[in-house]
């Protein structure tokens, strides 16, 4: 356990679960991937709203809440039964797959700017809310090694949504790293949310 401290007083815990990882084979992942271009793109970059862009995502990321969706631990409606098929390997090879494409930029909003990088960058002090950059580092490109997520770049209507599902107790995908998102995202109101969503979205 590693504890990273924000602001002299507010502790933010980072679990690194103690595993072995064994990459994927991204040549094998790419014969299964098809099926994921409907929503996510052939290239990665996502074509239905609310779908979350996969290109250049982490491996370790990627496979672990593909596990997550396939036992129904994390509930994705919109792919119910669509990982059934798929062993632990082809998971493992998908995830390499999208890992090993280059990750897409958006376009931050104008208006939202300052506010998101406010918090995105320094988090919410007088609402306990850290800094994403501790975990998700100053470019959005997470934490391989450790498990988080690149975000930089990602879809701002699918950043709102996860948000706000963390916040609402929805989504507990991160209950290996001790519920840290659940806490960040209870401190955020729907404005907040939005404006750093729209950062993360231009974010690289």
């Amino acid at each position: 356990m590693r504890a990273i401290r924000f602001f002299g007083s507010l502790p933010l815990l980072c679990l690194f679960p103690a595993m072995v990882f064994a990459a994927g084979d991204a040549d094998a992942g790419k014969s299964l991937a098809a099926p994921c271009g409907a929503c996510h793109g052939q290239n990665g970059v996502a074509l239905v709203p609310g779908s979350p862009n996969l290109a250049g995502q982490n491996e370790r990321y990627l496979r672990t809440q593909l596990e997550l969706i396939k036992s129904g631990a994390r509930a994705v409606p919109l792919m119910a039964g669509q990982l059934d098929p798929l062993s632990a390997s082809d998971l493992a090879n998908l995830a390499a797959y999208f890992a090993a494409m280059p990750a897409t930029v958006g376009q931050a909003s104008g208006d939202q700017l300052a506010l998101g990088e406010k918090i995105y960058r320094g988090g919410i002090a007088g609402k306990g809310v850290a800094a994403c950059t501790a975990c998700h580092s100053p470019t959005g490109s997470g934490n391989g090694l450790a498990g988080f997520p690149h975000i930089g770049g990602q879809r701002s209507d699918y950043v709102v949504v996860q948000l706000t599902s963390y916040r609402e107790g929805k989504r507990v995908t991160d209950e290996a790293y001790g519920g840290m998102m659940r806490g960040v995202a209870g401190g955020l109101n729907d404005g907040e949310i939005a404006a750093v969503a729209s950062y993360i979205q231009g974010l690289h």
